[in-house]
């Protein structure tokens, strides 16, 4: 018979607790075209990924974030990262352009099935990255939403 194990973990965005229960990370401003970290996390799954008797079958993410640029010229740059050694990072997602809006923060979610062939060792690190898409003194902004979690599934055999 195969049982399967689900640990799911809500990494970003931890702080005070909030009438509402939406957190968010402190909120980055940058006005440089360099790529900048909003909030970089440890994931530490309870589950040896290296253990053959409980192999990982499915890795799930969902990232929350909210961005907005001072105004109407520059766009904001963002994407999320992994990283298995905390230094060399890979896109989860790639880069993606939110157009120039001098608006409110505006929010963006990015979920779904990642490899687990990608993911070999625990802990692995996970990090919001964004720049101002010139370099004309605009800024962006940015923070992480505490809603984003990782969900991982191992087989028991």
């Amino acid at each position: 018979m195969n049982r399967l194990t689900e640990a799911v973990i809500y990494p970003f965005a931890r702080g005070a607790l909030t009438t509402n229960g939406v957190q968010y990370s402190a909120l980055l401003t940058t006005s440089t075209d360099v790529y900048e970290t909003v909030e970089s996390v440890k994931v530490d799954l309870p589950i040896d990924l290296k253990k053959v008797s409980e192999p990982l079958v499915e890795l799930e993410f969902r990232l929350d974030c909210a961005l907005q640029s001072s105004g109407a010229t520059e766009s904001v740059l963002f994407k999320w990262q992994y990283s298995l050694d905390g230094t060399t990072w890979a896109d989860l997602v790639p880069e993606v352009t939110f157009a120039a809006s001098a608006a409110a923060l505006t929010e963006f979610s990015y979920s779904g099935l990642f490899p687990v062939t990608s993911f070999t060792t625990v802990p692995f690190w996970l990090r919001l990255q964004i720049k101002s898409g010139g370099a004309g003194g605009e800024t962006a902004k940015g923070k992480t939403k505490n809603s984003s979690y990782v969900r991982a599934v191992y087989s028991n055999n």
